[in-house]
């Protein structure tokens, strides 16, 4: 099938889906289903339809070029408006191509974000809590909802553990270029010499799924209650509230004691280890086809460095394309974020489309 072929059959289908929903015969499931695939295709067919429009421009350019009978003042326009056509054409023609590349299945999906410290010590602890911080600030500046689901703070206001919840349009599509390993440079404040320390933290996004997408057997549980401790390790409610799940199969274990309630907490358990038994069959999978492997992935090591921070020369450095930006502040407030993200995003459609080459 060729390029313009292509194009065709989206904006039929576009249409064929347009027609059936106004139909009054539709059931509400078929309704949502169809609603679902034409929210998808529509911003296609837009760049499809804008593509098109100017391709025609740039033909009747061509006629008037072609027509003996223009005057000279006009064919000079118009060569001027063709070379500027022809660069939008190239421009809207790669914006289709992107707009047409296979999409993650998880893209559209909520993400569970979640923070450890690495090597450091209390002052892994304190980078991990600032960098919970700068994701919540990201996420508020794309209209985004944070919820923490599972906070656990060392004495200092470091965290030892934080999982949360990000709602929104498109959130694991952005958020997935975070994972792996995260490292600062900068004097902590512990330290009384003045010396730079290095030390790190690391980062997990997982696409947040439904309880159909993951089938969980309950006699495949194991579910302890214990009570839920503080920071310095005391009891901070008399009762069994705080939840252990074990899967049995995988060995992963989950703890939730932020709530009182212990159904409360064992709903969020539930939502924090679907995450990681769908992620751990998504890396399965990734590891079948190494070839197709995507650069948010990398080697599939979460403790791969990603990114350094580095405070005294007020640098962030993303080592996987090799791009470092002199916005430290920006970008631990969550705006500055923005720029990395995008820029991981460019490179990765960029390294797709190579690929169709």
């Amino acid at each position: 099938m060729s390029f313009d072929d292509k194009l065709a059959q989206v904006l039929s289908r576009v249409e064929e889906l347009s027609a059936r929903m106004a139909s009054e015969e539709l059931s509400a499931d078929e309704f949502v289903k169809l609603s679902r695939e034409y929210s998808e295709l529509d911003p296609i067919a837009t760049v499809i339809r804008n593509l098109q429009e100017l391709r025609d421009e740039f033909a009747d350019l061509g006629e008037i070029l072609n027509d003996p009978d223009s005057e000279a003042e006009m064919r000079q326009l118009a060569e001027l408006e063709k070379i500027d056509l022809a660069e939008k054409i190239e421009i809207a023609e790669r914006e289709v191509l992107i707009a047409l590349l296979p999409k993650d299945v998880d893209d559209e999906r909520n993400a569970i974000l979640e923070v450890r410290p690495g090597t450091g010590g209390d002052e892994a602890a304190l980078f991990a809590a600032d960098l919970f911080r700068m994701y919540q600030r990201y996420a508020e500046t794309q209209g985004w909802k944070f919820e923490p689901l599972s906070v656990s703070e060392t004495e200092l206001g470091g965290l030892k553990e934080a999982v949360a919840e990000i709602g929104g349009r498109g959130v694991f599509a952005k958020m997935k270029f975070e994972s792996g390993g995260h490292r600062v440079q900068r004097v902590p404040v512990t330290e009384q010499g003045g010396r730079i320390h290095t030390s790190a933290a690391t980062v997990a996004v997982l696409p947040e799924v439904e309880e159909v997408d993951v089938s969980i057997d309950e006699k495949d549980l194991r579910i302890d209650t214990f009570r839920s401790q503080g920071a310095g390790g005391q009891h901070v409610n008399t009762t069994d509230s705080a939840v252990r799940i074990t899967h049995l199969p995988t060995g992963i274990v989950v703890n939730q004691q932020d709530e009182k309630s212990q159904h409360k907490n064992r709903a969020k358990a539930m939502t924090i280890l679907r995450a990681r038994i769908y992620e751990a069959e998504r890396e399965r999978r990734d590891a079948e086809r190494a070839q197709e492997r995507r650069i948010q992935v990398g080697s599939g090591d979460r403790s791969e460095r990603v990114r350094t921070y580095n405070f005294p020369q007020g640098r962030v450095t993303d080592h996987r394309i090799n791009l470092t930006l002199y916005k430290i502040d920006q970008v631990f407030s969550g705006a500055g974020l923005s720029e990395l993200i995008d820029a991981l995003v460019a490179e990765d459609q960029a390294t797709r489309l190579a690929s169709l080459e």
